[in-house]
């Protein structure tokens, strides 16, 4: 079979669940969609087809006999690393989910009763990511062999070595574009369970960056501290939807017990990544108070990461606007003045002191947009804005360059929606 052969032939999807019925839902589902689907009614069935097929995408229950989605998620990242891996779940207790999430490394995890909408998309960008990745080896492997042979040649091909470095360079772009995009959507699924959260960890992830550039953080410590911005309620995936949107200070002492667990629950979601070491660290203290009267350490002052301080700021800057901090929702000049009485105790005076110039400055030149509908979309356009569904929920991210392919994924999902959706692209 040729390259060009093997580039076309269609992805691989496997589905293991012990109800049949689950099972026909998702060959159904993706029957559209030009996959190869193959089903597996238990774990150890599961295991015997990725011996003899080659599989790009798992989907596992997480509750089934004998193996559950944990142990069987562990055992094909174990033996099949390159195969993407998807649990499915119930409102299960956060420690199944965080016991597949560590040990099986775990892509996305969808809760049921899923969206269809969502659970083609959310396979759909784990293929691409895949396809992304390979096509970054490839090139990769091939920019080693191009400059193994360019050490052979004169200087005149200088100019030939530097085209190459910038079409790596660009790649390595796109792949980190990518990241930081998949970072975004993972960071909103809480946010999905109720309109009062959407866009919360964008917000904080983005006034704590300003905060970050303007105390004259590096760039590496400015993109964790908007990483740790996306991802820091991370650990408030196991909570019920009454508990997820309750206002701190309404909350009695059995629901602070749990409240009072979610950046170390969140830290344990997030340690088997270890590029994401610095970022765990942030979300694991940033309910630290400067007075040392935090947790889950009770670190004081400097000893509190600046990141961790950033956030503390960001989180209940955008929590007291929103009604999750109190019962009221305050505006955002009263949530400053709300901050400021906690000067010096419960925040960095400095942090407060960023808070102050970056959430007044004049806004920033708007960048020329106009609005489009997805049929008047053109490859080679660049969003101006994030691109949401319903809710407030990510799709795509700012700066993100239109395909053809992507756009007609775009205009598969507005119908999927059966709402007409409109896109904001640079002018």
């Amino acid at each position: 079979m040729s390259e060009q052969d093997s580039a076309e032939a269609p992805s691989t999807v496997l589905c293991v669940d012990d109800e049949p019925n689950i099972l026909s839902a998702l060959r159904r589902l993706f029957r559209p969609c030009g996959y190869r689907v193959l089903v597996a009614e238990s774990g150890a069935q599961g295991l015997e087809i990725l011996r003899s097929e080659t599989v790009d995408l798992v989907i596992s229950d997480m509750r089934m006999p004998h193996m559950d989605g944990a142990q069987f998620l562990k055992a094909v990242k174990q033996e099949w690393p390159d195969a993407v891996r998807i649990l499915l779940t119930g409102y299960a207790d956060i420690g199944s989910t965080i016991e597949a999430i560590n040990q099986g490394e775990i892509y996305r995890y969808i809760t049921k009763p899923w969206t269809d909408g969502d659970m083609v998309l959310t396979v759909r960008q784990a293929l691409d990511g895949k396809a992304l990745k390979r096509e970054k080896e490839r090139l990769e492997a091939l920019t080693q062999e191009q400059n193994e042979a360019l050490r052979e040649l004169n200087e005149s091909l200088e100019t030939k070595v530097q085209a190459r470095t910038a079409d790596l360079q660009k790649a390595n772009e796109k792949v980190k574009q990518s990241f930081l995009t998949a970072v975004k959507i993972f960071s909103t699924l809480m946010e999905m369970r109720h309109p009062i959260l959407a866009g919360h960890s964008r917000r904080v992830a983005a006034v704590a960056r300003s905060m970050a550039i303007h105390m004259g953080m590096n760039n590496m410590g400015v993109q964790n501290v908007f990483v740790a911005g996306m991802l820091h309620d991370i650990g408030k995936i196991g909570f019920t939807d009454t508990l997820l949107t309750r206002p701190v200070r309404t909350m009695n002492p059995e629901d602070l017990l749990i409240y009072r667990k979610h950046p170390l629950d969140g830290e344990s979601a997030l340690m088997a990544l270890e590029e994401l070491a610095p970022v765990t660290k942030l979300v694991r203290h940033h309910h630290e108070r400067f007075d040392g009267q935090g947790f889950p350490d009770g670190l004081r002052g400097i000893d509190i990461p600046l990141g961790a301080r950033l956030l503390a700021v960001a989180n209940d800057y955008d929590s007291l606007q929103i009604g999750t901090f109190s019962a009221l929702r305050f505006t955002p000049e009263e949530a400053r003045q709300a901050l400021e009485k906690d000067r010096g105790k419960r925040y960095d005076p400095q942090v407060l002191d960023a808070l102050v110039v970056v959430t007044t400055a004049p806004p920033k030149p708007v960048v020329r947009q106009r609005e489009c509908l997805l049929s008047e979309l053109e490859p080679g356009m660049v969003l101006a804005r994030e691109f949401t569904r319903s809710g407030g929920v990510l799709l795509l991210g700012v700066d993100q360059v239109l395909s053809a392919k992507l756009i007609e994924r775009m205009q598969a999902f507005e119908a999927a929606e059966g709402v007409e959706m409109t896109a904001f692209v640079k002018d």
